[in-house]
């Protein structure tokens, strides 16, 4: 387990008209990775971003960007997300029937792979998996839009992937995703969580980007 905690603040919530300085805002305040939320309209009910996105959060910033794939047949993109410039892809086991193949191939374009589970997916779904992971993501909602109420049921989740991980011996990274503020952000930290998607409580604190992050990195350093 590492004993670093990261906060992933998601481009999600942000104003895309003025996406560059509230990406620079996120990394001046001590930002970890940038989040982006890829959506394709059928495996979640919204559509967001795409490799162009990425690219321009590429040429904005030096922080690492941690690409969630929510979308059906995610091996046939990955490869344009990496050359786009993310750091990390993550893929829900729910959409890929080839896992650990998917994993292998993420990892030869040089990139953090990481797996998802929904809440209503069972932690056994990725056993087989847990070991090759670099990093798991637990969704504490249900995916396709921010500003979602957290799902106090998934702690319980969180602390089962975080027995499972430590049982390997992984130092795969636990992040969480939905609904993650100052309050929630405690309960998933003692849960086992070591990275926290942050949209809403960054992107739409009322004194902006940066007193969002100063705000989590000190529910961090308290909890």
């Amino acid at each position: 387990m590492t004993d670093r905690h990261v906060i992933s603040a998601s481009i999600l919530s942000a104003d895309f008209t003025h996406l560059g300085e509230e990406i620079a805002a996120c990394e001046s305040a001590g930002g970890d990775w940038l989040h982006v939320d890829v959506m394709d309209g059928h495996f979640v009910p919204n559509i967001t971003m795409g490799p162009f996105i990425v690219a321009a959060c590429r040429r904005a910033t030096r922080l690492p960007l941690d690409v969630h794939l929510m979308i059906e047949e995610p091996e046939r993109y990955i490869e344009a997300f990496a050359k786009a410039g993310a750091s990390g892809l993550t893929v829900h086991v729910e959409t890929c029937p080839d896992l650990s193949g998917t994993q292998k191939k993420i990892k030869a374009l040089g990139c953090r792979a990481g797996i998802v589970l929904n809440p209503p997916t069972p932690v056994d779904s990725i056993d087989p998996y847990l070991a090759e992971a670099d990093l798991v993501l637990v969704m504490s909602v249900n995916p396709g839009y921010s500003g979602q109420n957290f799902m106090p049921e998934t702690i319980a989740k969180v602390a089962d992937v975080r027995r499972r991980l430590d049982a390997l011996g992984s130092s795969a990274w636990l992040e969480v995703d939905g609904g993650i503020d100052v309050d929630t952000l405690p309960l998933m930290k003692r849960a086992g969580a070591t990275a926290f998607v942050a949209a809403t409580a960054v992107f739409k604190h009322p004194q902006g980007p940066q007193a969002g992050i100063k705000s989590l990195r000190n529910a961090i350093a308290n909890s």
